[in-house]
């Protein structure tokens, strides 16, 4: 057996790689290496979740961001998009359309937008909560006081998410000039602290992310133990500081996935819009790679185009359940189940039983 099967075996039985054990494997993969390391991430998960893919209900519901990322296309130095903000009750009357399209999770992701106090917030999620008490209610709004964490998850909030974006200090300040790698791991942090189902991630081919760094996500989030991880390409967005870059490439992608099912085998991990961006088929073959979860959008079409973190992103003008329908029945040709009940953690639900 060669030195790279026997690598793959080990991250299948043990789900555990060295730092230096997966910069081999990420320099010298082929791609009949591939297909055995997809498979042992396929049988993973499986193992812990079956044939199962959870829906989730995505309502991007501002595209305002204090941020300055060199990479998104919703940075604040970024003049050409045309911002706007779902009043509550518009994100309520998503929510309701979803709830009857059949999702019980509901995403509410934003730029960091502090237009939306901490009182508009709680208030918001209390009404999600009364309105359906049994439903699950994510968030994705970026960097906020770890009182302000607390006090969304004291009003019913079940889970956050928050890429680390890269475990490299100095490629994340280099991408990252508004913000301070310290405070990112500490968000993280304060967001396990309290009690959230915590999802991390990163981008793959970001300019000047080494092996080395990969690697490095991958160490930081076997250490951090997340719910779940959110893996995407990097995609160049023409009004930002890196338009001109090569972006990430599906296989590449597909390798991180895949070896973050092995090493975080318990994990919930995302097919993500951005892989269907990059090829017909990319969320599909990230289900057969280890992925089990995707997130149909349902932000009002009027706005959908706006929220452009990267530019050709699918699903523009697709109205919420033709998305919900269409994502079904790809899932089904995929081989697997489409599930829109909650879809708790692994983790999470066996703490529950």
């Amino acid at each position: 057996m060669s030195d790279m099967h026997n690598l793959l075996n080990k991250a299948y039985e043990t789900n555990d790689l060295t730092k230096v054990e997966i910069m081999y494997l990420l320099e010298n993969i082929t791609h009949e290496d591939r297909a055995v390391l997809y498979s042992y991430a396929l049988k993973t998960k499986k193992a812990y979740y079956g044939d199962k893919v959870y829906l989730r209900g995505l309502i991007e519901f501002s595209n305002f961001c204090r941020q300055d990322c060199l990479y998104c296309g919703i940075r604040a130095s970024n003049v050409n998009v045309e911002r706007y903000r779902l009043t509550p009750e518009e994100i309520l009357d998503c929510c309701d359309q979803g709830y009857k399209l059949g999702y019980r999770t509901f995403v509410l992701q934003s730029g960091e937008d502090l237009w939306y106090t901490d009182e508009i917030l709680v208030a918001l999620i209390q009404e999600i909560r009364k309105r359906y008490p049994e439903v699950a209610i994510t968030l994705s709004i970026g960097e906020r006081r770890a009182e302000t964490y607390q006090s969304l998850f004291a009003s019913g909030a079940d889970r956050f998410l928050m890429r680390h974006e890269t475990a490299s200090k100095e490629l994340y300040e280099r991408l990252h000039p508004t913000m301070r790698f310290e405070d990112r791991r500490a968000c993280l942090s304060a967001l396990k602290a309290i009690g959230y189902q915590v999802g991390a991630g990163f981008m793959v081919g970001l300019p000047g992310q080494t092996p080395a760094d990969l690697a490095e996500d991958l160490r930081y989030l076997k250490n951090l133990r997340p719910d779940m991880i959110g893996i995407g390409p990097f995609i160049p967005h023409s009004q930002t500081p890196l338009g001109t870059e090569k972006g990430g490439t599906l296989d590449d992608t597909l390798v991180m996935v895949a070896l973050a099912r092995l090493l975080i085998p318990d994990s919930l991990i995302p097919s993500t819009t951005a892989l269907g961006t990059l090829h017909p088929q990319g969320r599909e073959l990230a289900l057969r790679a280890g992925a089990n979860v995707v997130m149909p959008i349902i932000t009002p079409t009027s706005v959908r185009k706006q929220y452009a973190l990267y530019e050709n992103k699918i699903c523009g003008d697709d109205q919420p359940e033709d998305c919900r329908y269409c994502i079904e029945r790809r899932i089904q040709s995929a081989g697997f189940e489409a599930d829109l009940g909650r879809g708790d953690s692994y983790r999470s639900s066996s703490l529950e039983d």
